[in-house]
């Protein structure tokens, strides 16, 4: 199982801070946010990972991270985003890398505070298809949300006006080989890009979607006000962190 970290992106809702670097190199207290998502893949047994970013800052990853020693890991793999497109146009970029093996992506703006460790073992163990995390807010409204019954997802709908539960779709993902295809067929939505959400639909269509509901907290830190909460969130109690 091969792990892709999404670090691209303009980051336009942390203007000015993002005019001089990407978004996933701001800090989050006392480390870069970058850190977080690589050590949330090492503590889960992945050390195969892919860095997709972009724009003019793209050349400090690899003078941050090198070849991720740092982290345990031998060597990190780099892929470069032109402009922007959706989560999912990124995620394609992995595909010849990940060469039809399963992967576990991360939001490069996701901190958690335990580890995935049993949600990737239950993905290695099903049969195929998808698994997505979830997590109870107080905003639905800023993410995509699911809808259950019993103990399937019904569907996602993203950044819904009227959130039908609080059940976040945070940005940790897991899927088989089969998304390449789905990621090949998709359209771009309204707003001209390729959804995640629109993957994530296809594989609860073909009844092949798992989920969990993540432990302990969890937040994005793509607004000033996520920012400064994730990095409280790491003071006060910790996320993973280098050598966790």
């Amino acid at each position: 199982m091969k792990g892709v970290i999404l670090a691209g992106g303009l980051g336009t809702r942390l203007f000015p801070l993002t005019k001089i670097t990407n978004k996933h190199l701001l800090p989050i207290y006392d480390l870069p946010m970058i850190y977080y998502p690589i050590q949330t893949l090492v503590n889960a047994g992945i050390d195969d990972i892919m860095i997709v970013t972009g724009g003019r800052n793209s050349g400090d990853f690899l003078r941050l991270l090198g070849n991720g020693s740092e982290f345990g890991l031998k060597h990190l793999n780099y892929a470069y985003q032109e402009g922007e497109g959706g989560i999912a146009a990124a995620l394609s970029l992995a595909e010849h890398w990940a060469a039809g093996d399963s992967i576990v992506v991360v939001l490069g703006d996701n901190l958690i505070e335990g580890n995935i460790c049993q949600a990737v073992t239950n993905f290695r163990e099903q049969d195929g298809g998808a698994k997505i995390l979830l997590k109870e807010v107080p905003d639905p409204e800023r993410f995509g949300v699911a809808t259950l019954s019993g103990d399937r997802v019904t569907k996602i709908v993203e950044k819904p006006a009227q959130p039908e539960t609080n059940l976040a779709v945070i940005g940790i993902y897991m899927y088989d080989g089969t998304v390449w295809d789905i990621i090949g067929g998709l359209e771009p939505s309204k707003r001209g890009e390729m959804e995640i959400t629109d993957v994530n639909n296809h594989f609860i269509a073909d009844g092949t979607m798992t989920f969990e509901v993540l432990d302990g907290w969890w937040t994005d830190a793509g607004t000033f006000e996520s920012l400064h909460r994730a990095s409280n969130m790491v003071a006060d109690g910790g996320a993973n962190k280098v050598g966790d």
